[in-house]
């Protein structure tokens, strides 16, 4: 995650997240630290996984004292370890208690989503397929998880519905038919957009060809299903296979031969990473 992205869209929501946490005062903290305090405190990782978030976590503790100074000994998309140490913070230990839940919360789900992302990145090696995530993020965390999916080796579908046109079910419902809803966005889209559609039979991918899609999502189709609507699309359409699909079931969709599978279960469905702050203490 870049400065210019932190700057512009991160710290708005990071300072929401700790203005949730602190609305008034951290009561607990200034009832035992009566004044500025050094301290130092320890990253530890808790158990296996890919870790992603650090900027994130660090710039919690820069929002609420920028002399505040993380060491990290590792990198996002590396691989940790349960035990290790993954960094040290120092800083005024007000601030490291104020700080500690918020920055913890970024760095467990944004950590525990490139895990569960890379997981499911390895079950699709030596295919040409690529794994996408969706729209199914939690509200105001979609540039963190998305960025996570990243670092897990996992790619982004569209960011948001301003980004790309994909037309579903009740897009088709609204506009009468595939045809009609392809035709209503090739019109009124700019040029350079691609126009995905959303189908769940035989009949809406021969339509959805027909008319011109440049994308078509398989959804909820049997694995056979898939395969004969790539045979009738024969390359005049890229392909995405959808529809609860998740680590324990993608075996059944890798040998289909499509070029996306998007999965939801990327950002919904991942565990966090359990990561602690330990060992706080005073420093001269």
């Amino acid at each position: 995650m870049n400065t210019i992205t932190m700057n512009l869209q991160a710290d708005k929501l990071i300072q929401e997240a700790l203005c949730e946490d602190i609305s008034s005062e951290d009561v607990t903290t200034n009832s035992v630290m009566k004044e500025a305090v050094m301290g130092e405190v320890e990253l530890l990782c808790k158990e296996d996984g890919i870790v992603a978030g650090l900027e994130v976590f660090e710039r919690v503790f820069h929002l609420l004292d920028e002399n505040v100074k993380v060491e990290f000994f590792c990198k996002d998309g590396e691989k940790v370890k349960n035990g290790q140490l993954m960094a040290k913070v120092v800083g005024d230990i007000r601030v490291l208690l104020s700080g500690e839940r918020v920055a913890l919360n970024y760095l467990q789900r944004m950590s525990g989503i490139a895990t569960y992302t890379n997981s499911v990145v390895i079950l699709l090696e030596g295919t040409k397929t690529k794994l996408l995530d969706t729209r199914k993020t939690t509200p105001n965390m979609r540039i963190f998880e998305k960025y996570a999916v990243r670092v897990g080796g996992g790619y982004n579908h569209r960011y948001n519905l301003s980004d790309g046109v994909l037309l579903k079910d009740n897009h088709i419902g609204a506009a009468g038919s595939v045809t009609k809803a392809i035709q209503m966005a090739k019109d009124y889209a700019p040029f350079v957009r691609k126009i995905e559609v959303e189908v769940e039979n035989l009949d809406m991918v021969k339509e959805a060809v027909e008319a011109g899609a440049d994308i078509i999502m398989l959804d909820n189709m049997t694995p056979e299903q898939m395969k004969e609507a790539i045979n009738i699309i024969d390359g005049r359409a890229e392909t995405e296979c959808s529809g609860n699909v998740t680590k324990e079931n993608i075996s059944r969709v890798t040998s289909v031969g499509v070029d996306y599978i998007s999965s939801g279960a990327l950002t919904h469905s991942a565990p966090i990473l359990d990561i602690s702050l330990k060992n706080l203490h005073a420093i001269s």
